[in-house]
């Protein structure tokens, strides 16, 4: 279960996971600490995808441009639309004076043997959230650097969940939603 919840000192919407689980719930924007039996739902959701909607449908009203939005494909829909526009893999390379074929050869040569895949950017920077005790960005840069992903890279990914909902920010503790 998802809730979408707002924050009454700065207006800020964002995303609750399992609201009834938690006790309190800190706003990402202001750092308030809200009771999360009193926080306004303004929409529930089992899925998170209909949730992010609801959020956006949500943010677009709020600013005036419900309008907009509804002319605005599904989230969903916009990925598949991006998926079918465009060229291939295979016919941009081709198109670039390179052999297809033989990219696939190189690219299955360079991974052969490894046997542990390392982590991408946004799952070391996830991982160091669940481990850490709502570790700061510099600890989060720290495990992510352990994993052999820049730190200042995962700062930028950091900045990216906050903003997209995904993490909580509070007095510079960090924790994933």
């Amino acid at each position: 279960m998802y809730a979408v919840v707002g924050c009454n000192e700065c207006g800020n919407m964002w995303l609750l996971s399992d609201p009834r689980a938690q006790k309190s719930a800190n706003c990402p924007r202001c750092g308030k600490t809200h009771r999360t039996k009193k926080l306004r739902r303004f929409a529930e959701e089992d899925d998170r995808e209909a949730a992010r909607q609801a959020r956006a449908a949500l943010l677009a009203k709020k600013q005036g441009n419900s309008e907009a939005f509804a002319e605005t494909a599904h989230v969903a829909d916009m990925e598949r639309l991006v998926e079918e526009s465009g060229i291939g893999d295979a016919e941009y390379l081709e198109g670039s004076g390179l052999d297809a074929d033989a990219v696939d050869e190189a690219g299955e040569r360079a991974t052969a043997g490894t046997q542990t895949k390392s982590p991408n950017r946004v799952d070391a920077v996830k991982d160091a959230l669940r481990e850490g005790d709502r570790p700061t960005e510099d600890e989060v840069a720290a495990y992510a650097e352990s994993q052999g992903i820049d730190g200042e890279t995962a700062r930028d990914v950091l900045d990216r969940l906050v903003r997209r909902g995904d993490a909580s920010e509070s007095r510079g503790r960090y924790r994933l939603l």
